[in-house]
């Protein structure tokens, strides 16, 4: 059990994933921190690394960080998402041995199994088939990280534990149109889709100013805010009627999960959870990472049409065919989670018209 004045570095506190977990460590009570921003600590410079580990000497580490975006960002950027990834993993988790941390938990995702995984996926199936092909280096980073930490533990004997959270939303997503995952980039072209048809510029322009796009923010032109609103998929007809493109079919299945509700998994866990209760007893020892996930899941097609209800987008929604589905489906076995003790709280819709709130008020 971790102690409340435990030293406790969150990797990645100012992300989706990060942030949450600081901030259900803080309800829970726990009070030492060690933080440092993306400007403060490079977590791909190895030397960086190093110098911060001998000189913090944090008890424990949840590697919340990693380099991240949507189905658009990974075919696009698929060098430095296994490289940039595979950087920060190496680097923390080394250090984390080297400095006698005594518990680590590494974040991961659902991407790592494969392609056409037995439905829904349990940890077993992970490496029996071949990755979806869009996301294949960022899964080999993150499968790479998971064997990390299952390979010291059972060389040194460490405690470090990997999770695989499923598709995640929540305060401080990531709302940029070009990196963005599927549900933040359909509530921002939803959003501004409304304003669009009301001929709301302001909100439009303080959209703008808020994330701007491709370096085009609120005080640019009518035309240049149009020119990438049109770019990303977001078009006015001549009868006003607003059009926001989704890339693929609409038929992928996908499963949603609240961050907060993530992070008080993560922590529940850390809290609870030993390697030695995962590993068994087989001579090979293999899959000892846990699923984080809903068992829940829904078509991009109905998620669409329901951030579209929750924001007040009353335009058409449009599906590019030309462009990729991704995989079809990726819905997560949570069992062993639930067996440990936690289950999921807050359900989609309710999570969808939370997150569209914080996004207006942020």
């Amino acid at each position: 059990m971790m102690k409340k004045d435990a030293k406790i570095f969150v990797a990645g506190h100012r992300g989706l994933v990060g942030s949450a977990i600081l901030n259900n460590l803080k309800k829970k009570g726990y009070t030492n921190f060690v933080l440092r921003t993306h400007e403060e600590l490079d977590l791909c410079n190895q030397a960086a690394v190093t110098e911060f580990f001998d000189q913090e000497k944090p008890e424990y580490v949840f590697l919340a960080a990693a380099h991240v975006g949507g189905i658009v960002a990974n075919s696009i950027y698929r060098a430095d998402f296994i490289y940039r990834n595979l950087e920060i993993q190496n680097n923390v988790i080394y250090n984390s041995f080297r400095t006698e941390v005594k518990k680590l938990l590494f974040l991961g995702s659902t991407c790592i199994y494969p392609g056409n995984a037995p439905q829904p996926m349990k940890e077993d199936c992970l490496l029996t088939s071949e990755l979806e092909y869009t996301n294949e280096p960022y899964a080999l980073a993150k499968i790479a990280g998971l064997k990390m930490c299952e390979s010291f533990n059972l060389q040194y004997g460490t405690n470090y534990i990997a999770v695989m959270p499923t598709n995640l939303y929540g305060p401080n997503d990531n709302f940029n149109l070009e990196r963005s995952h599927v549900l933040p980039a359909l509530i921002r072209k939803a959003h501004l889709g409304k304003q669009l048809m009301a001929g709301n510029w302001d909100e439009i322009r303080k959209d703008f100013n808020t994330a701007p796009v491709e370096g085009i923010d609120g005080n640019a032109s009518q035309e240049a805010i149009l020119e990438k609103l049109n770019k990303y998929g977001i078009t006015q007809s001549t009868n006003g009627k607003v059009n926001v493109e989704i890339w693929g079919t609409g038929a992928p299945l996908r499963e949603f999960l609240w961050s907060e509700d993530m992070a008080d998994a993560c922590v529940f866990i850390m809290e609870n959870v030993d390697f030695a209760d995962l590993k068994g007893n087989s001579k090979e020892v293999r899959n000892c990472h846990i699923n984080i996930g809903t068992g829940k899941e829904l078509s991009i097609k109905e998620l669409a049409y329901l951030v579209a209800e929750k924001v007040g987008f009353e335009g058409n929604i449009v599906f590019n065919a030309d462009k990729p589905d991704g995989t079809m489906r990726k819905l997560t076995d949570p069992s062993k989670l639930h067996s440990l003790g936690w289950k999921h709280k807050v359900e989609l819709e309710d999570g969808i018209a939370m997150i569209y709130d914080w996004y207006r008020n942020k």
